[in-house]
């Protein structure tokens, strides 16, 4: 089977071959002629590639190609390209510079301890004012670097560019490209359809891989009537899969193959148990089938790499083409807009609320649509909203208004933000968030002239259906985070993630042999041995749960909360210890390398937290290097809470495996003490001005907790409110705040924020507890800019 799938790939690559050295300009010098064959021979396969690929992974497979045409030909350095894939960033330094994060600041004392990059810290301290200007420019990758450093080579500048502007390193890894290979290589244009359907044949069907609200089937449609196969002349066939319709689709194919029509076979993904069949069918029509005879197959992509179910034989066969729908505020709601016509318009007596409802409803669907980009701070969830909730919501208005004497605001909004949308919506804070949204833009004023749906985009009046599509080019702001209620921190938190993860791929897409290469490069097993000998020096001892207990004479929840993180961290650190001195084993050739044990070698060397590690501990998103120097600091917090289980002065919340625990335990000894029912009561937290340091003692009652920080807005400290936040400054910390339990019929919900608190930037399931933070303005502003408190960051 492998040698038969094989066979498939070198006669697909064998076409494509041959069409580019026709393609490829002749010339009389030999060596031109062969550097014009290798580059049309390079970008064809490269064309071939990308169009069956979603966007989101286009840049990954051209880096790809460029990362390893270079290596191939010795441009670039291997331990430059390890550095820039693996940010072997220092961890506990802190930022001599304001414009520069401590963890920025631990990737710049790395590469200083490399020899083209020395001295780049000292540089970047003494030239303050000019680095600052350079990593605080819109676009420093088009910037020339301050100082000798901007005569670097491409991938050292990127390299230092990973360290300070982490968030644009997509647009820099995409200039990187340009320069390397050339601007065809990054040009967005896709190859049109007319083109792509010359290279396909009666052996060589053409893939559509589906996304939602795209129909492929126009293209089909307008190229066949160029060519004079329409659905009226019957030599067409279109088959929708999924309702039964495998007989028809065989008859179909068995047809057109004879009379050398053209067959479509749509949603192929909703009959798995025909597939075979079809893998069979189209390998029989390959060969001896009339040369006009076209086949067409559309599908939508798993959700999963385990749940593939398309035949490896039909996609290799096929030229495979990706149709996703267009992104951006400006293209969703011209799209919104488009499942309606004038006649919706012009269809209820009700006509100017009709008509402001409507349009609110479609920036609305708009908005909920596209925020998923911004990740957890978008939705903690992803949920498969739909044009079917956006046309239903409207037929529904329609009826209420007609049913209704005056306009039902409220009714509205829960039913599309409970029934409509909310029927997809798992979260309790994704609710509140689509609710939130409901509510600013579905009320009174908007009947009033007074509504912003953002900042700048005010609600139109009474207008006609063109109008309304001329308004949104004419109006709508430039695309940024602010149409979504968001501060443009969330683009720069949204582009660093998806950095990281294209730098996590192609990481991970590297060749696994022993090195990376020449130039004293050290080995895979040194590196992996290296730092397991490192990690087994610097593991504690566990904690003797026995001696600690007859330390204790009244066992306080706090001292319960105290000996159940203890039993946890041991559970953690004796699988961290039993699984390296396993793979010691293993490497020494002592043991046999199973597969375990090779998956935590190349977790180790890739620097991500083992999944053997991951099941035992807290949740968390950092890298290895700096998930164990976090796992020593939480050691050492234990260590000094259990040396008397007095209260620290100020407890650090992130470092429980159950930081839920702890609150509650504030709680318990609160009941105990005032003899108040625990189901009576709440937490109250009152932010102080102060840090971690200022506290010599723990309070009366309660406690003191630092180590939170803010995402979405910051924490006025003089005014001791919730404010906008700072540009760039994405996570500010917290000061220490006071938690204390009250009964809950003393609490104060005036002018307050009901705050999420998660362990991590993943939100959703790492939720903690909800800490009411006091706001002057409408908590709705704090909803709608995905405002949180989270433990880790």
């Amino acid at each position: 089977i492998q040698y038969l799938s094989w066979l498939h790939l070198m006669q697909h690559f064998s076409i494509v071959f041959q069409k580019a050295i026709e393609r490829a300009p002749p010339d009389e010098s030999l060596a031109v002629r062969v550097l014009n064959l290798i580059d049309s021979i390079t970008f064809s396969v490269f064309q071939y590639t990308t169009r069956g690929l979603f966007e989101c992974d286009k840049l990954t497979y051209t880096a790809q190609v460029t990362f390893q045409i270079l290596l191939m030909s010795k441009e670039i350095n291997t331990v430059e390209l390890d550095f820039l894939l693996r940010y072997p960033a220092q961890t506990r330094v802190t930022s001599p510079v304001e414009f520069l994060s401590n963890h920025s600041w631990g990737g710049i004392k790395a590469l200083s301890s490399m020899e083209e990059f020395r001295n780049l810290d000292r540089d970047i301290e003494g030239s303050a004012k000019r680095w600052k200007k350079f990593v605080e420019s819109e676009c420093p990758e088009k910037e020339k670097f301050p100082q000798e450093w901007k005569s670097k080579s491409a991938l050292q500048r990127l390299c230092i560019m990973r360290a300070i502007r982490p968030d644009r390193m997509t647009y820099a890894v995409r200039d990187f490209i340009e320069e390397k290979l050339g601007s065809k290589y990054v040009v967005g244009r896709s190859l049109d359809f007319a083109t792509t359907f010359k290279e396909s044949g009666p052996s060589t069907p053409i893939f559509f891989i589906l996304s939602p609200g795209v129909d492929p089937l126009k293209d089909v449609e307008k190229q066949g009537k160029k060519l004079g196969y329409t659905f009226n002349n019957r030599n067409f066939h279109n088959v929708s899969l999924g309702q039964g319709q495998e007989v028809v689709a065989e008859q179909a194919l068995d047809l057109a193959a004879k009379e050398g029509h053209w067959v479509i076979l749509q949603n192929v993904h909703l009959v798995a148990k025909w597939l075979n069949s079809l893998e069979k069918k189209l390998e029989q029509h390959s060969e001896g089938s009339h040369q006009d005879f076209r086949v067409f197959i559309s599908a939508e992509p798993a959700p999963s790499f385990d749940s593939h179910i398309i035949p490896q034989g039909i996609l290799e066969n096929s030229i495979k083409i990706t149709n996703e729908a267009p992104t951006g505020m400006h293209a969703n709601l011209h799209k919104a807009l488009d499942n309606f016509n004038q006649d919706t318009l012009e269809m209820c007596t009700r006509e100017n609320e009709f008509k402001s409802i409507l349009f609110a409803l479609c920036y609305f669907h708009a908005v909920v649509a596209e925020r998923r980009k911004f990740g957890p701070q978008g939705w903690n969830r992803s949920y498969p909203f739909n044009t079917g909730d956006l046309t239903i919501s409207v037929n529904v208005l329609y009826n209420y208004l007609e049913a209704s004497s005056k306009v039902p605001y409220d009714d509205l909004c829960y039913l599309f933000g409970e029934i409509m949308y909310g029927g997809h919506i798992t979260d309790d804070w994704d609710r509140r968030l689509c609710k939130t949204y409901l509510e600013e833009f579905i009320k009174p004023e908007m009947m009033e002239g007074e509504l912003l749906l953002a900042p700048g985009f005010p609600l139109p009046g009474n207008m006609d259906y063109n109008g309304y599509h001329q308004y949104i080019d004419d109006t709508l702001p430039p695309e940024s985070p602010y149409l979504y209620g968001l501060h443009p921190n969330a683009e720069i938190g949204f582009l660093t993630q998806t950095s990281e993860k294209l730098f996590h791929i192609l990481l991970e897409m590297q060749p696994r042999d022993t090195s990376m290469g020449e130039g004293g490069v050290v080995t895979r097993e040194e590196t992996v041995k290296a730092l397991l000998e490192e990690m087994l020096e610097k593991l504690m001892d566990e904690f003797n749960i026995a001696e600690l207990m007859a330390k204790v004479e009244e066992r306080t929840p706090y001292v319960v909360v105290a000996f159940q993180e203890c039993e946890r961290m041991n559970i953690l650190t004796s699988e961290i210890k039993r699984s390296l001195k396993e793979l010691d084993l293993g490497l020494k050739g002592e043991l046999t390398m199973t597969s375990d044990i090779e998956n935590l070698q190349n977790a180790l060397f890739m620097d991500m937290v083992p999944e053997s590690w991951i099941k035992r501990a807290y949740p968390s998103t950092a890298s290895l290097g700096t998930w164990f120097a976090d796992l020593l600091t939480r050691i050492k917090e234990l260590e000094a809470w259990t040396g008397d289980f007095s209260l620290p002065s100020a407890v650090w919340l992130a470092g429980f495996f159950n930081p839920q625990s702890f609150l509650t335990a504030i709680m318990q000894s609160a009941a105990r003490k005032n003899e108040w029912p625990l189901d009576k009561m709440i937490l109250q937290c009152d932010v102080t001005k102060k840090n971690r340091e200022d506290f010599a003692s723990p309070p009366r009652e309660g406690a003191y907790v630092h180590g939170l920080f803010m995402e979405g807005a910051r924490w006025d400290t003089q005014t001791g409110i919730i404010t906008d936040a700072r540009l760039k400054e994405l996570t500010p910390a917290m000061p220490v705040i006071f938690i204390r339990a009250i009964p809950a019929d003393k609490q104060d919900i005036r002018s307050m924020y009901p705050c999420p608190v998660y362990k991590t930037q993943q939100r959703g399931p790492t939720y903690v507890w909800t800490f009411n933070l006091k706001t002057r303005e409408n908590p709705s502003k704090w909803v709608l800019a995905g405002v949180a408190l989270l433990l880790q960051i």
